[in-house]
């Protein structure tokens, strides 16, 4: 096995079960607000990445390469930006002054501290992919994904045919063959 998935498992499951373990919290402290304002904040930027990995699918390098720069900006300045100013300073030395330590809030502020580590780790490696897409020109594919495909793989135009049809069709232009077809379609 891969270190690379090792290590990306590894972090992903870390993610997830601090997520969770905040959530609960967030509930069981009576920092509903700040369970929300957590979710909120991490929501804001994630559509951009989605958005930018359906362009790469759909080939659309430059649209796939604004998307990933607005998503790194937007990550970047809600994660190491707003949440430890606003959030971690809040739950940090706000509630500290008004209810003081008491055991599980000790706990929930280790996961927030947890969860801003990791966002130090991933804004490092978005800065890393947005250093190298600047130096070749694209946003390079994903190496943690051996299913995913990208724009990098597949750069080659089709064949086309005299008749100037893609004669290398799969059905993706609604023909299920490659033969030559007549020109009424």
């Amino acid at each position: 096995m891969d270190t690379r998935y090792y290590w990306d498992f590894a972090i992903m499951f870390v993610h997830h079960l601090a997520t969770i373990a905040l959530i609960t919290f967030s509930y069981v402290n009576n920092m509903v607000r700040v369970g929300t304002l957590v979710m909120c904040l991490h929501d804001a930027s994630d559509f951009l990445l989605e958005a930018a990995k359906m362009a790469n699918y759909a080939k659309c390098q430059r649209l796939c390469d604004l998307l990933f720069v607005m998503f790194a900006l937007l990550f970047i300045s809600t994660r190491l930006g707003l949440y430890p100013i606003w959030i971690l300073n809040t739950t940090l030395f706000e509630s500290w002054e008004i209810v003081g330590p008491y055991p599980s809030w000790w706990i929930f502020n280790l996961l927030l501290l947890l969860l801003q580590v990791l966002h130090s780790f991933w804004s490092y490696l978005i800065i890393r992919i947005t250093c190298r897409a600047i130096a070749k020109g694209k946003v390079s594919k994903d190496d943690r994904s051996d299913i995913e495909t990208s724009s990098d793989e597949d750069d080659s135009t089709p064949s086309v045919s005299k008749s100037g049809h893609n004669s290398t069709t799969n059905g993706t232009n609604g023909y299920l063959s490659g033969g030559v077809y007549s020109e009424e379609h």
